[in-house]
C-alpha cells in the first residue's frame, strides 16, 4: 500500500489532471469521457463552494484519535466520485493525510477492492500509520446504493433516469455528510 501511496496524488493535482483532460484529451477515451469531466469539474466545484462541514463529525473524528491516511481510488469523470471525493478531501483536511490513486492509471488497486466484482469508484481505503489497510469504504453512501437497488429491481418503473437523477439530488442536497459519516464509523 506505501507503493500506492507514493504514487497517489494531491486532490488538486487530481482536479488539475481533469481539467487537462477536459482541455486537451489525449486519447479517444478522453475525448469520449470529455462531458463527463466537464460535469464532473462542475459537480466538484459546487460541493466546494457549498461544502459545510460539521462540527460534530469532526469531533467524532478527534475523538477516535486515527492517525492514519486516506487514500482515495477515483476518476474525475465519474459521478459517485464528483459528490464525495470533494467532501472527504475537505472534511479530513488538517487533520489525516489524503490522497488520490487514479483508477484508470493502474487497475492493480483497485482490482484489490472490488465492489460485487466491478472496478466502481470512489474506493476509499483507511491506512493505518504503516500502510496497512484498516477498511475500505465505497463507491456510495448507502441511500445512493439503496436508489441503485431499487433501479436494479424494477428498471421499468424506476428507470435508469429516474434513479440518476434522485441520486444526483441527494449528492447535491447531502453535500457527503452521509460518506463522511460511514467512513467515520470505519475508523
Amino acid at each position: 500500500m506505501e507503493n500506492y501511496w507514493n504514487s497517489a496524488i494531491s486532490f488538486d493535482e487530481y482536479i488539475q489532471i481533469a481539467n487537462e483532460r477536459l482541455e486537451n484529451p489525449a486519447n479517444q477515451n478522453e475525448i469520449e469521457y470529455k462531458p463527463y469531466y466537464e460535469l464532473g469539474l462542475q459537480r466538484m466545484n459546487r460541493t466546494l463552494k457549498k461544502l459545510v462541514i460539521d462540527e460534530e463529525q469532526v469531533n467524532e473524528l478527534k475523538s477516535k484519535n486515527f492517525d492514519g491516511k486516506i487514500l482515495i481510488i477515483s476518476e474525475a469523470w465519474c459521478g459517485d466520485a464528483s459528490a464525495t471525493v470533494p467532501a472527504l478531501v475537505k472534511f479530513f483536511e488538517g487533520h489525516n493525510e489524503v490522497k488520490i490513486f487514479l483508477r484508470d492509471s493502474d487497475s492493480s488497486l483497485i482490482e484489490q477492492f472490488l465492489t460485487n466484482g466491478t472496478q466502481s469508484i470512489p474506493k476509499v481505503i483507511i491506512l493505518d500509520k504503516e500502510f496497512k489497510v484498516k477498511n475500505s469504504w465505497g463507491p456510495r453512501p448507502k441511500f445512493g446504493h439503496d436508489l441503485l437497488l431499487k433501479y436494479k429491481a424494477d428498471p421499468e418503473s424506476y428507470t435508469k433516469d429516474m434513479f440518476y437523477n434522485d441520486l444526483q439530488i441527494y449528492y447535491s442536497r447531502n453535500r457527503g455528510k452521509d460518506a463522511i459519516q460511514e467512513i467515520l464509523e470505519l475508523l
